[in-house]
């Protein structure tokens, strides 16, 4: 008896003298946590204060030191850094969803059939659609307006295709946008049949048609950002690089963010416009908790897909026919300058190989004395192999894998065996540059990040196609995938530092997924599902 008093008493003794608890806001416990740090270390348990991550370790530690407001139990759950797209268009996901949805139409009658369907619901002044793609139909060969003006002589009708890169519009929206048929602009082309315009618009002739556009309502716009907000937090994504937004939109997103009407993190590109460039330019680099500004978005050339991508040699699918620079090496050069003078990033569209040079090039020439740029080439899909040697640390390669498993069904028909060999080729960009970030383009593809990690690593499509996986030497790691989605976006936003992992005094942005996408078999990796996205320590989605 007096053994067992003694003890008793020594267990309250030490108890008694033991020092309080730590008080934190957040303790999650009971998880499989990749902390995409430098040594890929996993963990179990974390705790957060004030937004930042305070602790990372195993749970019966941090049960013991800390007293948590919340406890969040994962229930033995996988958790990764807050997901980063380096490469997507927020607002236009969310503009889209107030448009014609023509994504996954199977023919030009489908496509007419929706806007058939909308306008009867919507009557609009002017109808405004996006998302078709002629490889996907049984003709691959664009339309015209002709059955657009037999449905709409008196409305105009806008309808880009999936890439943004080409437009179907009738004859009302070209006589408003002033196109003729010598009409003639660097960079595109008016596409004509008979002499006259068929109705086929390339790359910069849309921006005639687009100055057209009813003025968007600040309503409207903020109902956009909002309705994109919430699907990619449903997703896992925490910061959305955003390709190419104009300065009213970007003080759009910073006041609804400073309200707390919007939690999403966006890294914002700003779009190449006279006009913009005069403002941030000038102002400088602009950083909110939520919202960086300092950088430029550039287009080198159009798409492959609409063949206006700028290819040294002809496609081998239209004899004669090389795409077209949108910005000449010329003026790339002098925009090149400009924008390092400012201390700010170029990120530059470049999917042809002509156009990959160009701006490769550019890129050596004006940061040869400037050592930590971390220019991007946004795409880089087909590069002669020569010219990897161009990527670095500081010419860094922003790629989007589902592009590869898309364009698969016809990128050789475009480009020819050959240069397909310098297609797509993630694995070796990753080797020249020690980096390679991963983004998906949307609404060009799925906003769904598990597909793009599923691309990455399988090189398939979501029909598990091909067998072997698209040119599958060029396949990424999943350990290299989950960087490139995580602290390698970040790196390339130079936020290195704030975010993309999980360790100490970084933002905790974090997901929780419901199986081990570290593990499962590759084919598993599409169905995973979103159980929690956190930003700032907050839950933003999931269930409580």
């Amino acid at each position: 008896m007096k053994q067992l008093f003694f003890i008793a008493s020594s267990i309250f003794f030490l108890f008694s003298c033991a020092p309080d608890k730590i008080p934190t806001d957040l303790l999650v416990k009971n998880a499989i946590i990749y902390t995409a740090n430098d040594a890929f270390e996993t963990a179990d348990a974390f705790v957060v204060k004030d937004g930042k991550i305070q602790e990372i370790g195993l749970k019966p530690e941090l049960e013991l030191r800390y007293k948590a407001t919340t406890v969040y139990d994962a229930k033995g759950q996988i958790i990764v850094p807050g997901l980063i797209d380096a490469h997507a268009h927020l607002f236009n996901l969310g503009v889209s969803l107030q448009q014609v949805e023509l994504v996954g139409t199977s023919s030009y009658d489908e496509v007419l059939e929706r806007v058939s369907a909308f306008q009867k619901e919507k009557n609009k002044t002017f109808i405004i659609g996006r998302g078709w793609d002629q490889n996907d139909w049984d003709v691959k060969e664009f339309p015209t307006k002709k059955e657009l003006d037999s449905m709409f002589p008196d409305t105009p009708v806008a309808l880009t295709r999936i890439d943004g890169h080409a437009m179907i519009v009738n004859s009302k929206a070209i006589e408003m946008a002033g196109i003729t048929s010598e009409t003639k602009m660097d960079g595109g082309e008016v596409v004509l049949e008979n002499g006259k315009p068929s109705g086929i618009l390339i790359d910069s002739p849309m921006s005639l048609v687009r100055a057209t556009f009813p003025e968007m309502s600040r309503a409207d716009a903020i109902q956009a950002l909002k309705d994109a907000e919430q699907i990619c937090v449903e997703n896992g994504l925490t910061t959305i690089n955003d390709a190419g937004l104009d300065k009213e939109v970007i003080q759009l997103i910073d006041s609804l963010q400073q309200a707390g009407e919007m939690q999403l993190r966006v890294y914002a590109m700003v779009s190449n416009t006279p006009e913009n460039l005069d403002y941030y330019l000038e102002n400088g680099i602009i950083e909110t908790d939520r919202l960086t500004v300092r950088s430029v978005k550039v287009y080198g050339d159009g798409a492959l897909g609409s063949r206006g991508a700028a290819m040294r040699e002809a496609y081998s699918d239209k004899p004669g026919h090389f795409g077209a620079m949108i910005t000449t090496e010329t003026d790339l050069k002098a925009l090149a300058q400009r924008i390092a003078d400012a201390g700010y990033q170029m990120n530059t569209h470049a999917i042809g190989d002509s156009a990959n040079v160009a701006v490769l090039r550019t890129y050596a020439e004006v940061l040869k004395d400037i050592s930590d740029a971390r220019w991007k080439v946004e795409h880089a899909q087909i590069v002669t192999p020569a010219d990897f040697d161009y990527f670095s640390k500081n010419i860094i390669p922003s790629v989007q894998p589902t592009h590869a498993t898309s364009d698969m069904y016809w990128a050789e028909d475009r480009v020819g065996p050959k240069r397909i060999k310098g297609a797509y080729a993630y694995k070796t960009m990753l080797d020249k540059a020690g980096i390679i970030v991963l983004g998906t383009d949307f609404p060009v593809e799925e906003v769904n990040p598990m597909y793009t990690f599923y691309a990455s690593v399988a090189r398939k499509d979501l029909a598990n196609y091909p067998e072997d996986g698209f040119r599958k030497e060029e396949a990424l790691s999943r350990e290299e995938t989950l960087k490139g989605m995580t602290i390698w976006a970040a790196y390339s936003n130079f936020e290195e530092d704030q975010k993309g992992s999980i360790e100490e005094g970084k933002v905790a942005d974090f997901v929780v997924l419901d199986r081990d996408i570290m593990t499962i078999p590759q084919d598993s990796i599409p169905k995973v599902k979103v159980q929690a996205t956190f930003i700032d320590g907050a839950q933003v989605y999931g269930q409580e």
